[in-house]
């Protein structure tokens, strides 16, 4: 096994809930851990799909099966089923900005649609994560590279179960506090200067926030993280997905 390949650990935890077995409906793939490695490899990469090596079976019929993937939400069953054991004791919402291929501006359904934003550094996207106490991934959200942190901040505090949550100053509002005791969470998120009395918080607790930073690093380690060469943001999150499972997995 290649260092960057699935494990038999991982493998025997996935095999039996991907599509393609002898059984299924539809076609049957030849050869689904093979099929995988080779997404594991783009994914790793970064290199276009023409590009995949042929050990990994011919490009376009990979290309097609990973798409195919992605539309009927395996990549993100596979990502909830290697991660299925969180630590929520301390969760950590925060956000990267990664910037956008040429080859992925927006064609018919738009930016917006399609997760991207434009700023004087050109085209990128921003996501947006919830990270357990370990630094594992929790929950991903899609957005331009132009949105506020703290607009998505509410739907990443409804993804999770956590007892403390946790968050840097950009995320200072009342609304964010709020929707985070509405979650039934402790917020630990340090007040900006502008305000006359500052939020106690747990200094202690704050120090663990940096297991989200450091997850976002390891995340951009794979090439096709650290640049967004997909048109599609459903093909960009599913290589999200994938990169997560593989590393934490």
């Amino acid at each position: 096994m290649k260092r960057y390949e699935v494990s038999d650990k991982q493998w025997q935890k996935i095999e039996g809930i991907v599509p393609g077995k002898p059984g299924d409906r539809g076609r049957t793939g030849s050869d689904n851990r093979r099929f995988v490695n080779g997404c594991l490899w783009v994914l790793r990469s970064g290199a276009f799909w023409h590009h995949l090596p042929s050990e990994y079976g011919a490009w376009k019929t990979a290309h097609k099966r990973f798409t195919r993937w992605a539309r009927a939400g395996v990549w993100e069953k596979v990502f909830k089923v290697l991660l299925s054991d969180p630590k929520n004791e301390y969760v950590s919402i925060d956000s990267t900005i990664v910037r956008v291929h040429q080859q992925a501006a927006a064609g018919k359904g738009g930016n917006q649609n399609e997760a991207l934003g434009r700023s004087r550094g050109g085209l990128s996207t921003k996501i947006h994560m919830a990270a357990d106490a370990n630094g594992v991934p929790l929950h991903f959200i899609l957005t331009g590279g132009n949105v506020s942190d703290f607009t998505m901040a509410p739907a990443l505090i409804e993804s999770v179960a956590a007892k403390n949550i946790i968050a840097d100053k950009g995320y200072d509002s009342q609304l964010i506090v709020d929707a985070i005791i509405a979650a039934g969470a402790k917020p630990c998120i340090p007040s900006r200067s502008h305000h006359v009395k500052a939020r106690r918080y747990s200094r202690r607790i704050y120090k663990k926030r940096n297991v989200v930073e450091r997850a976002f690093c390891r995340l951009k380690h794979c090439r096709r993280i650290a640049t967004r060469y997909d048109r599609k943001a459903l093909y960009f999150m599913a290589f999200l997905h994938l990169a997560a499972a593989h590393i934490w997995g």
